[in-house]
């Protein structure tokens, strides 16, 4: 029977025979192909021979191999690379125009999702819709709108997932903005969020390249980890259900979330197991097929929601589910794009089936609140509500970060989100890092350099995930777009598992994901000759 597991032979997610024949092991180790065709470039990795069906056998006569590339030099490496281009331009260009069309999609079903919110009046006091504004506000969006043109041609990266949802957040802000009821500099806000928009872009987009891994940790450990946090995540959440448990629905939520009171140390375990080390034992689990122990992974997350009280705590084992089917289904890219595209689809569509009477008025509202309004909404809002209150009262000078206040004055006694719940009608309202460490710490002006030093932050991701299979990636940092979208990105590093998340990438041996790849890529093909036959 097959089975999964370390193997000396396979790795560390390669699959195995207890035991095989003769016949058998001759035919496991059998090249897919009887040899590369004429022209074809050596691979250089498991990566690329899952992706490249012409590399996976001996050269035939006249191949461009390794050896005469050392020996030709420049000349026969030219070859190659025109002949790479050849094979990728293609295939390439027409991947980069769905993306693209799929991008622009979302990007015009979020305006019309805003355009639902405001005129709904769903912010009173704070946004009012007015007509006369509404053209603005489109050529706004209009003309941000072909900077979504970026994710079409850059990689896949941790930077990529978060950078998209960032993006979309500027985006509602740039709708939102020409409705505002609040008072201050507008003119000045605007240009300050699309210059901070693209610096933040920009090296969180493209600075990707790998760093060297000074410290590997070896794979049966690696296989071992997803197990012991599934321990040690069940001892924490234990723990912390003798401080408290209550299962209530989410009108209550909010009344009882006020009386949660854990231990400092325990409440920041808890956010580190749920949003980073969870989702990656998930993570592990889905890669290597132990589908039995990435479902115990789920309701772990689940477990969590009785003594936090969360919103995010309750639907996160829905979402890293959704990611884990879309990753089956498309690539990275197209994965990051419909993970924020279909929910947002889905909520309009119950909004419109709802205000003709064809649904039920509440289950439509509520799913219309808790994903459009929330995903797409609020984190724009948030900016709207920091550039008032900040155009009138103290910065922060990033004095919201525990170790800063030590050494540095601070106009605050209490949590930004405390102060905005005393000044606003809006409940304790968190905020992206455009807000945090932009707008309240260092102001309109300086927020495009804040938020650079932060892009640099997110690239570091990038690079210590580098080499890492991006659906994994994918599903290890699938709750961190929503986190980093709702908290300061110091807050995000620590409290909630970032900075730990970013040190296990670097460690995880990208040999066993490469011995897979490779080991998929062989089954593949086996099952297209056998089916060409």
């Amino acid at each position: 029977m097959p089975r999964s597991g370390y193997t000396a032979r396979g790795g560390f997610f390669a699959q195995g025979n207890a035991a095989a024949s003769p016949g058998q092991e001759k035919q496991r180790e059998a090249p897919a192909y009887p040899c590369r065709p004429t022209g074809a470039v050596p691979c250089r990795g498991a990566q690329e021979a899952s992706s490249q069906g012409d590399c996976s056998g001996p050269a035939c006569p006249n191949t461009i191999t390794n050896e005469t590339v050392q020996t030709h030099g420049p000349v026969r490496r030219q070859m190659r690379m025109n002949h790479r281009v050849m094979q990728l331009e293609p295939d390439l260009g027409r991947r980069q125009a769905r993306l693209a069309l799929l991008a622009y999609a979302h990007v015009a079903i979020c305006c019309i999702s805003l355009y639902c919110i405001t005129i709904t009046d769903s912010f009173p006091g704070v946004i009012g819709f007015d007509k006369s504004h509404l053209t603005s506000a489109i050529l706004n969006v209009l003309v941000f709108s072909p900077v979504v043109i970026l994710f079409a041609f850059s990689r896949f990266s941790f930077g990529y997932l978060v950078g998209f949802y960032f993006y979309i957040m500027v985006l509602g802000y740039l709708w939102l903005i020409e409705f505002s009821l609040l008072d201050y500099d507008h003119r000045l806000a605007l240009i300050s969020i699309v210059l901070s928009a693209f610096t933040f872009l920009v090296p969180t987009l493209f600075i990707t390249s790998p760093t060297r891994q000074v410290v590997v940790m070896p794979a049966r450990a690696f296989y071992m980890m997803p197990s012991v946090i599934l321990i040690a995540s069940a001892a924490i959440i234990g723990i912390g259900a003798l401080y408290n448990l209550k299962l209530v629905d989410l009108n209550e939520m909010y009344k009882y979330r006020a009386e949660v009171a854990l231990p400092v140390i325990l409440r920041y375990a808890v956010w580190i197991v749920s949003n980073a080390l969870l989702p990656l034992a998930f993570a592990c689990f889905v890669t290597s097929k132990r589908f039995w122990q990435a479902g115990i992974a789920l309701v772990l997350m689940l477990l969590i929601y009785p003594i936090m009280l969360t919103k995010m705590a309750l639907f996160a084992p829905v979402w890293l589910l959704f990611l884990a089917l879309v990753c089956k289904l498309v690539e990275a890219r197209v994965a990051t794009i419909l993970s924020f595209f279909l929910p947002v689809l889905i909520g309009m569509i119950l909004f419109v089936l709802v205000k003709t009477d064809l649904f039920p008025l509440t289950p439509g509202l509520v799913y219309f609140g808790t994903v459009n309004t929330r995903m797409v909404a609020i984190p724009s809002l948030a900016l709207e509500i920091y550039n008032n209150y900040f155009s009138a009262h103290p910065l922060t000078h990033f004095c919201q970060i525990n170790a800063v206040k030590l050494v540095v004055a601070c106009a605050y006694n209490e949590p930004i989100w405390a102060v905005m719940a005393r000044s606003y009608d809006l409940g304790a309202f968190n905020a992206s890092l455009f807000a945090t460490e932009g707008i309240a710490s260092v102001g309109l002006v300086l927020a495009p350099v804040s938020a650079l030093g932060c892009g640099l932050i997110i690239a570091l991701g990038n690079r210590l995930s580098s080499g890492l299979p991006p659906q994994f990636v994918l599903l290890s940092a699938g709750l961190l777009p929503q986190v980093l979208l709702n908290v300061p990105l110091s807050t995000a590093l620590l409290t909630n598992g970032t900075g730990l998340l970013f040190l296990l990438w670097y460690v995880a041996p990208r040999s066993a994901f490469d011995q897979t790849a490779a080991s998929t890529a062989a089954v593949s093909d086996r099952r297209s000759n056998a089916e060409a036959a």
